[in-house]
């Protein structure tokens, strides 16, 4: 269970977006032109496959800026077999949600051949990233570091140079047959694929070159796909300073936990001599959270990874390299993972704890399957489904009813809040498996956290006081709709990227705009599974069916197949079954 506050908007569902003015002066302009191409690579050594690279290399640039800084971004796709579309990840967008980069709820996606100009004032200073917003593509390679650099920064006199280190999890199969059968009847309990390796900037015996006595910002930022990992630098103490672009009062940790997409800022001291070189570790979290089930069709497992490919290493290592010449040591066994409690971060800015709340939306995350057979993510018994229309386009065009959220469609699970509201939200994690959350477009206060097994959220029973200045982390809204178009014109190269895939980009979800409550042809999930279906019966049922077939085909293959006489001559059994 977690619970968040924030002034807020209008929620749709798992995605969202932020619509509100702020005016902000620009310094320059930033101009990146991007075009992406299937490129090969090999991070681990190991297996070469096809990637998806920025300008004919891969790993894909660091993205950098200043605060204020107008960022310009030109994406090309050139992939050949596969559309695209750009997220800044961690960038709020306030009055550019058009640039946000979601398909489906801010844009369509960008065809092979056709391009995307993304044009945005980056006013938050921090670490961010930035990847595909298209299914799961960017696991493919398409994500990188996005940097904004802050003049300004409570900590600029405090370090002698920024270093970018990203963490990830890697697979050696391409993320398009992955996802068909991660989410075909055949895998009913939902089992992910397992990564193949983790990375360490893209690749593996990585090493970073420090001077003794100098002092680094490490821009640390789990652009993996599924597992989170534990981060720890040998014979070294990190001095956290930000948290997904907040800054935080300093705090020592020796070891901190990233999710996929978090990031983190950490200062760390060089020794004050290159006697040694030191090993610093990434390591997937392989664990699930041990508290069980609501549901009655998921079984209990203390795996986060399902299965566990034999030689599977968890384990990514780099170094601190103050002497080439000098030995590159294997990192040392550790007893146990302790990282640091990013919950007890105080912000720099002292924000206090938001008391009153307008309006409180409780959201139960569960796993479970449908009348297909195919394991789904749900909040509160709805799985989203991506709408026809973009999202933000029904918003801008269908005038007053935008404020009615029966026009978006059930599976964008829509919510309408007024601008200005303090909305708080109640996550209830009822999957046994641990998960993240991320919304575009705020900052949040994370205003409680439960222990494990304690069940659903209970606001009568908090036996840990609410922090008086909460840690905040990224999240979206969508505000106020009748203000949507008064600051919001969507360029016209974004809507013939629509019109050219035969993408509606007005009225209701289904781009009906003469009754908008009609929602006929809508992108609806499956019904539910018949009464008494268990993912174990779905998996009996499913090979008992596949059995059956084998049968047939074996049959079939044996009638098709000569038959030797005693004379050596030969005649197909179709023609003496006929």
């Amino acid at each position: 269970m977690l619970s968040c506050r924030h002034p807020g908007g209008l929620c749709a569902g798992v995605a969202a977006l932020l619509l509100s003015s702020t005016a902000v002066v620009q310094a320059k302009t930033v101009v990146y032109d991007f075009n992406v191409t299937w490129v090969t690579a090999d991070p681990t050594g190991r297996f070469e496959r096809p990637v998806i690279g920025i300008n004919g290399q891969w790993p894909i640039p660091t993205m950098e800026c200043n605060v204020g800084d107008a960022l310009i971004v030109n994406v090309h796709n050139q992939l050949g077999n596969q559309t695209t579309a750009m997220h800044f990840h961690g960038m709020f967008q306030n009055g550019t949600s058009h640039m946000d980069g979601a398909v489906g709820v801010t844009q369509c996606p960008i065809p092979p051949g056709s391009s995307m100009k993304y044009n945005f004032t980056a006013n938050q200073p921090g670490t961010y990233w930035y990847h595909s917003h298209v299914r799961g593509q960017y696991p493919d390679g398409l994500r990188g570091a996005l940097i904004v650099h802050d003049p300004d920064s409570p900590y600029k006199d405090d370090y002698d140079e920024e270093l970018v280190l990203t963490v990830s999890d890697w697979y050696n199969e391409q993320m398009t047959p992955l996802i068909e059968a991660f989410l075909h009847v055949t895998n009913p309990t939902g089992a992910e694929p397992v990564p193949d390796a983790a990375l360490l900037n893209d690749t593996q015996n990585l090493k970073v070159a420090v001077e003794p006595g100098k002092t680094y910002l490490f821009r640390i930022i789990n652009v993996g796909a599924l597992a989170s990992q534990y981060v720890w630098f040998e014979g070294h103490t990190m001095k956290v300073v930000e948290v997904d672009g907040v800054y935080t009062d300093a705090a020592d940790a020796d070891m901190i936990y990233l999710t996929p997409a978090q990031r983190y800022g950490v200062l760390v001291t060089a020794k004050d001599n290159a006697a040694a070189n030191f090993a610093f570790v990434g390591s997937m979290d392989q664990v699930r959270m041990p508290c069980p089930s609501r549901s009655p069709h998921l079984t209990l497992s203390q795996d986060m990874f399902d299965q566990v490919p034999p030689g599977l290493d968890p384990n990514v290592t780099g170094w601190l390299a103050y002497d080439e010449q000098k030995e590159f040591p294997a990192a040392a066994l550790i007893d146990e993972f302790a990282p640091f409690d990013d919950f007890t971060l105080v912000p720099v800015d002292k924000e206090e704890i938001l008391e009153h709340v307008d309006f409180s939306l409780t959201l139960d995350m569960k796993m479970d399957n449908l009348g297909d057979g195919i394991n789904y993510a749900f909040f509160n018994d709805i799985t989203y489904l991506r709408p026809k229309v973009p999202t933000l386009y029904s918003a801008l065009t269908t005038g007053s009813s935008a404020a009615d959220p029966a026009i978006y469609g059930v599976n964008t699970h829509p919510y309408i809040l007024k601008k200005g509201d303090v909305v708080e939200i109640i996550l209830n994690n009822d999957d046994p498996g641990k998960h993240p959350f991320h919304l575009h477009g705020h900052n949040f206060q994370t205003v409680v956290r439960s222990e494990e097994e304690v069940g659903a959220y209970d606001a009568t029973n908090i036996t840990v006081p609410m922090p008086r200045t909460p840690m905040r982390l990224a999240m979206t809204f969508i505000e106020a709709p009748e203000d949507i178009p008064r600051t919001h014109n969507i360029p016209e190269d974004h809507l013939q990227l629509c019109e050219g895939q035969g993408i509606a980009t007005a009225g209701n979800a289904v781009g009906n705009q003469d009754d908008l409550f009609d929602l006929t042809g809508a992108n609806v999930s499956p019904p539910p599974l018949p009464e008494g279906f268990t993912p174990r019966g779905i998996v009996a049922l499913t090979f008992s069916i596949i059995s059956a077939l084998i049968g047939v085909a074996v049959i079939s293959w044996y009638g098709m197949a000569e038959i030797k006489t005693a004379g050596g001559g030969a005649t197909l059994a179709s023609k003496a079954a006929n």
